[in-house]
């Protein structure tokens, strides 16, 4: 059998960490051939390089999302590799493996709240930008942002990342309206805290303490945003625009 993307291009922004990685190797295992690209480019060559083992087309590419030459280039070199853009996961951030400040609104600088919303709110408008005028030849394409489950609940401290999540949901619902009208779905996921190989004892401390919230009251790991990613990147979900799925355990609903 065929898988759910068989024969798709995605590219995925932050793809080789964390959720990203999940996400690449849960696409190439359906069938998709997928762009990583990262700013770590010996860490997408590594993720790529791996996909290509185990039968997959894969393309590992230098990127920063926060930089619009950079963005338009990925869109670029994957038309140029693959002839299409069919999925684009806006899932690059400042958080896990960037780590930023945690803190009160005194704590945090100019320039780190500047540095995030860079990254987490103006690098998925520059991806989404560069990749739209060929989803519009086609006619066709999926965009799927990764937003937060802080976006809907709030959380003390590190309110510039909770603010730039905030704003990946009203971007989510705002670009789905403009591009309805190509047969372009846009959507997004809002994980809860997950398990990141970036975490420090800290970190992973009150992880486990937060697991205790949700109704599933256990640790998140990247594996539980699979299945939503590849709903939403599939035809399963071809009627299905402008929405964002909360997949935390349930310590989130709405």
């Amino acid at each position: 059998m065929a898988g759910r993307v068989e024969g798709r291009v995605a590219i995925v922004t932050g793809g080789a960490h964390g959720l990203g990685r999940a996400y690449c190797e849960g696409l190439a295992a359906e069938g998709a051939r997928v762009v990583v690209a990262d700013v770590d480019v010996e860490a997408a060559t590594a993720v790529a390089s791996a996909l290509g083992r185990r039968g997959a087309k894969a393309l590992p590419l230098a990127t920063d999302v926060a930089d619009e030459h950079s963005a338009v280039a990925m869109a670029e070199r994957t038309v140029e590799r693959f002839g299409r853009i069919d999925l684009l996961v806006n899932n690059a951030a400042v958080f896990a493996t960037i780590p930023i400040s945690r803190g009160g609104i005194e704590d945090i600088s100019v320039e780190e709240w500047d540095r995030v919303m860079a990254v987490n709110l103006r690098g998925v408008f520059l991806a989404s930008r560069a990749v739209v005028p060929t989803m519009k030849r086609q006619r066709s394409g999926k965009i799927v942002n990764v937003s937060s489950g802080t976006a809907f609940s709030g959380s003390a401290g590190r309110i510039h990342y909770v603010a730039s999540k905030g704003g990946v949901v009203s971007f989510t619902r705002t670009l789905a309206r403009e591009l309805g009208p190509f047969g372009i779905t846009v959507n997004a996921i809002a994980p809860g805290a997950t398990e990141s190989e970036a975490m420090g004892p800290a970190e992973r401390g009150r992880l486990e303490k937060r697991a205790g919230e949700r109704a599933l009251a256990r640790v998140e790991t990247p594996a539980d945003l699979v299945g939503t990613l590849l709903y939403l990147a599939s035809g399963d979900s071809d009627f299905v625009t402008g929405q964002t799925l909360v997949v935390d355990g349930g310590a989130v609903m709405r």
